[in-house]
């Protein structure tokens, strides 16, 4: 790892949680940015309590003892995750192009920064590539031994950007609705199942329901067909799931991964190929987790099997997303293909997803 003093802008986000932030500010520290950037999200009215934590978290900026350009952006109202830290990004891209982004979470391994600033530096101008990523979900299953690989799945716990990045992102999601009835997501994500765990939150933050900045961000690459820098090895621990979390209050085997030391100098890939292989492991690390312990997915069809409960049914076409019926337990059918037998499948509610409805997941019906 280099011991130069790191070039690149960092952003650091912070709301509420004191002791979260000052783990990821101690690795701030380290690196010793030229200038860092701190933005944060005023108390919310219902909660009389983020008046003291949030003063006490916007305190410890208090503690930066090295020369750097600081720049701080408090908002004295709340404006909730999605807005507060879009505009904030927003006004950082004014001022820099490039920044390596770290919410009050995401604690970086020291190696994480020199990782991004080589990148940052190399692929400055290709148009192709939108995000590098500091987490890893192959659990050390690295498909080679490049030092990353190009990869579909924009991880954004912990990362770096450039402005002309930024810029592409449609907060609004315009295009989602079409993307979504046309099923084109099928064809991005390459599987229906894949396609539904992300057109059910897609839907949440396009109708308002989940105020989310990083679905937006997400399908804006996706519809570039911009890809993603991915780590072999993981560079970023998040220790923000759980209860205190604004939207990931679940718990699940890859919140707390522990990071690895990034080897210089890069090995960087030879060819200019997404590694579908080690999207699908990530996704099976990061994704299927969600669907909660095997314990509870073993035991719901016992529970209702002794107490005569249904379990909604419903029927998907395509990626097109699911009515909110169904996450009030009515069962909404839809009509299928004349001349085609009906495709009966019925799905359960998961509400610990993002603190928001909750995840819908497709299981063959017993016959």
């Amino acid at each position: 790892m280099r011991n130069s003093r790191l070039e690149a802008p960092v952003v650091f986000i912070i709301f509420n949680r004191a002791e979260h932030a000052r783990a990821v500010l101690d690795a701030i520290a380290s690196a010793r940015p030229r200038q860092l950037f701190v933005i944060a999200d005023g108390p919310r009215a219902e909660r009389p309590d983020d008046v003291t934590s949030c003063a006490r978290t916007r305190a410890l900026i208090e503690r930066i003892d090295w020369p750097c350009d600081l720049r701080t952006d408090f908002s004295a109202v709340n404006l909730g995750a999605g807005r507060r830290i879009a505009s904030g990004l927003d006004s950082v891209f004014e001022l820099v192009d490039r920044a390596i982004v770290l919410e009050d979470d995401c604690v970086p391994h020291p190696s994480f920064f020199p990782f991004c600033q080589e990148l940052l530096d190399r692929y400055r101008d290709d148009q192709r590539i939108r995000t590098i990523a500091g987490s890893s979900f192959l659990m050390g299953k690295a498909r080679n031994g490049w030092s990353y690989h190009l990869s579909n799945f924009h991880a954004l716990h912990g990362w770096a950007t450039w402005r002309r990045s930024w810029q592409r992102t449609d907060m609004s999601m315009r295009l989602w609705p079409e993307v979504r009835d046309d099923g084109w997501l099928v064809d991005i994500c390459g599987s229906k199942r894949m396609a539904k765990f992300w057109a059910i939150r897609f839907d949440l933050v396009h109708r308002g329901d989940l105020d989310a900045w990083d679905y937006p961000y997400i399908l804006s690459c996706w519809m570039d067909h911009a890809l993603a820098l991915t780590p072999n090895v993981n560079l970023i621990q998040n220790i923000g799931f759980g209860a205190q979390a604004t939207n990931t209050k679940f718990v699940a085997d890859f919140c707390h991964r522990p990071t690895e030391a990034m080897r210089f100098p890069l090995v960087h890939p030879p060819f200019f190929i997404p590694d579908a292989l080690s999207d699908a492991e990530a996704a099976r690390q990061r994704l299927l987790p969600e669907r909660g312990s095997w314990l509870r997915r073993t035991a719901r069809p016992l529970v209702h099997l002794l107490t005569g409960r249904k379990r909604p049914r419903i029927k998907l076409h395509r990626a097109k997303l699911l009515d909110r019926s169904v996450f009030e337990g009515r069962t909404m059918r839809r009509p299928s293909c004349q001349g085609a037998a009906p495709d009966r499948r019925r799905a359960r509610v998961d509400d610990r997803d993002r603190g928001a409805v909750g995840v819908v997941e497709e299981e063959e019906e017993d016959r």
